[in-house]
């Protein structure tokens, strides 16, 4: 039962970083990365952490 945990926590870090590229790809993302400025969550660096940021506040605006 490792093993299969351990293929499903692999295949989901490949869905994540398709995912992530994808998004990182999209207008909607760089132009959210040209408003945030210097704001943006860890601006000089981590695309995962810009992504989720993204994510999170596009929930949010959906959800309100």
């Amino acid at each position: 039962m490792n093993s299969l945990s351990n293929l499903q926590q692999s295949s989901d870090k490949q869905i994540w970083q398709r995912l992530r590229q994808a998004i990182a790809a999209s207008s909607g993302f760089k132009r959210w990365q040209r408003l945030q400025g210097d704001q943006a969550p860890d601006a000089k660096g981590d695309i995962d952490t810009q992504v989720c940021a993204y994510l999170r506040e596009t929930l949010d605006t959906l959800a309100y």
